[in-house]
């Protein structure tokens, strides 16, 4: 029998919050990030409302850009207090509904129903309880996708955003995948499908169907993992995961740089980020951890770690630029940067606990 795996995703969850905290900003195209209009401009957006998507604002963009592109946006600032609360109550939902369950952001869970549906069929009928309890409860809609795997099921989240539910079963993952733009595959962005769009491969069908070894050749391990997805194949297991690993967030720049000052800013704006989740999980940190990846794709991680745990917002954002000086003289431009705090120690008076993962890139 083959498994039967549920990936839920909120829909704009950030700016979703937003609006059902203050009714008159449902239906505005709404940013969360700095307010470039009053001198703040330098950061970058953390989340965008379908509205103001539609203008081509995302994540990871700067403020100033987003602005240009949607000057009519309402900027509202990061309010984790509030995602979190938020959070806390819809994976409570979640849980109650899996076999398995595994949260893998503030805003995405996957749910292991094997066993617990019959059938996809049934499987559709739970996603719909699931739906109709969280917009119920807590006033918003999510996506669900239902697939015999964890990489179908993601990417069946996103074919029918917002308010959707999209079932692959077994036998129709490679005619769901296959004529999908290759840049759809999750983990593919947008320097990586023009690097495939330049050798032929315009689709998943057509990297699956390309030979392993010239995709090796060219992208190294990530060429055998391309592979492997573009042929719908993922044996992980939803995992229930207790307490926390650590803490982090990626962000993918449109264009690659090798901009110090960018490069600074980047960075200070993710250790904000970073922290805010620090505080609001009750954590400490002994491990402040930089990833860097090059225009080439080329990977690579450096990290410190202190004699005791600590929660320093300045001491992050320091620590996160030293790290950036060991790769600095390079002359290879910069597609991705990260940092992630770990070996987490909780802090008295925790209440629950809760996981912030990196951003889609």
């Amino acid at each position: 029998m083959p498994r039967i795996i549920f990936h839920v995703d909120m829909d704009a969850f950030f700016t979703a919050c937003e609006a059902r905290q203050k009714p008159a900003l449902k239906g505005k195209p709404l940013i969360v990030g700095a307010d470039p209009k009053y001198g703040h401009g330098r950061g970058v957006v953390s989340a965008a409302s379908y509205e103001t998507r539609a203008f081509g604002v995302h994540s990871g963009m700067p403020v100033s850009q987003a602005y240009r592109l949607c000057p009519a946006a309402v900027f509202l600032p990061v309010n984790f207090h509030l995602y979190w609360n938020v959070s806390d109550k819809i994976m409570q939902i979640l849980r109650k509904y899996a076999i398995k369950f595994q949260q893998t952001s503030i805003d995405e869970a996957f749910l292991d129903m094997t066993g617990k549906a019959k059938d996809f069929d049934e499987a559709r009928s739970i996603a719909l309880l699931v739906k109709k309890e969280i917009l119920e409860k807590e006033k918003l809609t999510c996506s669900i996708g239902i697939a015999p795997n964890k990489l179908v099921a993601k990417m069946a989240s996103d074919i029918n955003k917002p308010n959707g539910i999209t079932v692959v079963e077994a036998g129709e993952v490679k005619n769901f995948l296959f004529l999908l733009p290759v840049g759809k595959l999750y983990g593919i962005g947008k320097k990586t499908e023009a690097v495939l769009n330049d050798t032929g491969i315009e689709t998943i069908g057509d990297l699956a169907k390309s030979d392993v070894q010239v995709l090796q050749d060219q992208f190294g391990k990530f060429g055998l993992y391309m592979h492997s997805y573009a042929n719908g194949i993922d044996e992980s297991e939803v995992e229930e995961e207790f307490g926390i690993q650590s803490l982090g967030r990626e962000v993918t720049f449109d264009e690659d740089t090798n901009d110090i000052l960018l490069l600074n800013e980047m960075l200070d704006k993710i250790a904000e980020e970073v922290y805010s989740s620090l505080i609001e999980t009750g954590y400490s940190f002994r491990t402040v951890t930089l990833k860097l990846r090059y225009e080439n794709f080329e990977t690579h991680t450096h990290q410190k770690t202190f004699p005791r745990t600590l929660a320093d917002l300045n001491l992050i954002k320091d620590t996160a630029k030293e790290l950036l000086a060991y790769f600095i003289e390079s002359k290879k431009k910069i597609r991705l940067i990260g940092l992630r705090l770990s070996n987490l120690k909780t802090t008295e008076g925790q209440k629950s606990l809760k996981a912030f993962y990196p951003a889609k890139t």
